[in-house]
């Protein structure tokens, strides 16, 4: 079948040729390429999920009063967003659980997109001539996050204005233009028209998945394109690739992990409750609520607000930089600006111009990852002073006692981190234990009397063997 779809193409069109290249086309065999594989079924996921749920959702900030099946809000007053979310989650046939499919499949799609980037971080796969797909990769993070944040805020319920209320806030914290650059969010003060909702819903329902998904299609161009990296091994040079080729190997494999990640997701979507709106309630900007969370993504932007001590810069009786900025704008832009800077750092360091095709394990470059693990340990620190305030309710630590020791741990843990690690990879590197066969290993083989004795290369005795 194959063999004749490739006929019938090359024959009307000339692209046998490509097409057969293309099934030869050889991917490496490494767990840690899968990430990019869920990130990529998650997306499918989250588009054919979407979809369906755009069916039922009406994005309009207009009041009504409530009469559908969920008897606690009988009679309450509710925008018409929030009351098609109900209805959405208690009458449309497998709304809930869609809904819930794709909340967590958005939450599975960014964890994929962050492990896989650290992959490439911690490997140096950003390196020539990838360092243009590597931006690629973080603009697509980066419009991820606000796809998600968008996403959970068309709601309207309790939980997602009281975000709104925060990126309302942070929007307005920026020098010079802030002002102006919520009122045309928001077209107005907040909480906005039913204008904004309009936008907010175009926005996340066709131009971000539009962008992510260009985006998307660039990146595999640009992997496939030069040859896909790999690490080093016996018989793999810079010039090849060793691996399983498309067809049919890979393409099976492929189409099994699609499968098994949708069934994981559906299977979270029935059986793990996730964004209960109906407990939340209406959003009104009087109330508030000290249970509510943000989705994980944004749990480090939560942190950093917290932890920024209350600090304006004041200038002549005009606040010229309100607090939010620190934690809202200058973190985030710190770390991404720090990723995207990063291998034009290396390069000028390493003055290493040369293109790679092999890549590094984390110890090969110490500094590196000693970097990459600093990195990790600051956002994870401040990502988990976000929960500051469930710690206060759920074990009665005290809230400011903990963002000051969240402070300090925020400069220390790094610091820790680099130069534990720095220190590991250097010892490993030396060392050449495992995964690796250096000076350090020792091979074990089991002989025909039952015992073990220890494997020495050729010619290598065991005073040798000892002393290395």
């Amino acid at each position: 079948m194959i063999r004749r779809a490739v006929r019938f193409l090359d024959q009307r069109a000339g692209a046998g040729s490509a097409l057969g290249k293309a099934l030869r086309y050889v991917f490496p065999d490494h767990w840690t390429f899968l990430f990019g594989e869920i990130a990529l079924y998650s997306f499918v996921i989250l588009v054919a999920t979407g979809i369906y749920l755009t069916l039922f959702f009406e994005p309009s900030s207009s009041t009504i009063v409530y009469h559908g099946s969920y008897a606690p809000l009988q009679g309450q007053e509710m925008s018409k967003a929030y009351a098609s979310a109900l209805t959405l989650s208690f009458e449309v046939p497998a709304g809930l659980l869609i809904r819930q499919v794709h909340h967590w499949t958005a939450l599975v799609f960014l964890a994929a997109i962050v492990l896989h980037l650290m992959r490439i971080f911690f490997t140096g796969a950003y390196r020539k001539p990838r360092d243009l797909n590597y931006y690629v990769g973080l603009t697509m993070l980066t419009l991820a996050v606000i796809e998600g944040y968008a996403g959970y805020s068309l709601l309207d319920d309790l939980l997602s204005g009281m975000g709104l209320a925060i990126g309302n806030a942070v929007a307005l914290s920026i020098p010079v233009v802030g002002g102006q650059l919520g009122t045309l969010i928001w077209g107005g003060r907040f909480p906005g028209t039913d204008a904004f909702f309009s936008r907010l819903y175009i926005a996340h329902v066709f131009i971000f998945p539009v962008l992510i998904g260009s985006l998307m299609a660039l990146h595999l161009a640009m992997v496939a394109i030069p040859r896909h990296t790999q690490f080093r091994g016996r018989r793999r040079r810079e010039s090849n690739v060793i691996g399983t080729p498309l067809w049919p190997g890979y393409a099976l494999r492929s189409l099994g992990l699609f499968f098994s990640v949708a069934a994981v997701l559906f299977a979270l979507g029935g059986l793990v409750q996730i964004n209960p709106i109906w407990q939340w309630g209406p959003y009104e900007p009087y109330l508030g609520t000290n249970g509510a969370q943000p989705d994980w993504y944004l749990g480090w932007l939560i942190g950093a607000l917290r932890l920024m001590p209350h600090f304006d810069v004041v200038i002549g009786g005009y606040t010229l930089v309100p607090n939010p900025f620190w934690g809202g704008v200058l973190f985030p832009g710190l770390v991404f600006g720090f990723l995207y800077a990063w291998p034009a750092i290396e390069r000028r360091l390493d003055r290493d111009y040369a293109p790679h095709n092999l890549l590094d394990r984390p110890r090969d470059n110490p500094r590196r990852t000693a970097i990459g693990a600093a990195l990790f340990a600051w956002v994870a620190t401040i990502f988990f002073a976000g929960a500051a305030d469930r710690a206060f309710v759920q074990l009665g630590v005290p809230y400011e006692g903990q963002l000051w020791g969240y402070r300090a741990a925020s400069v220390l843990v790094p610091t820790a981190a680099y130069l534990l690690t720095r220190r590991v990879c250097e010892h490993l590197r030396e060392d050449g234990g495992h995964p690796g066969r250096g000076s350090g290993a020792r091979v074990l083989a089991r002989s025909r009397s039952g015992g073990f004795e220890e494997l020495r290369p050729q010619g290598q005795s065991a005073a040798d063997g000892e002393q290395g």
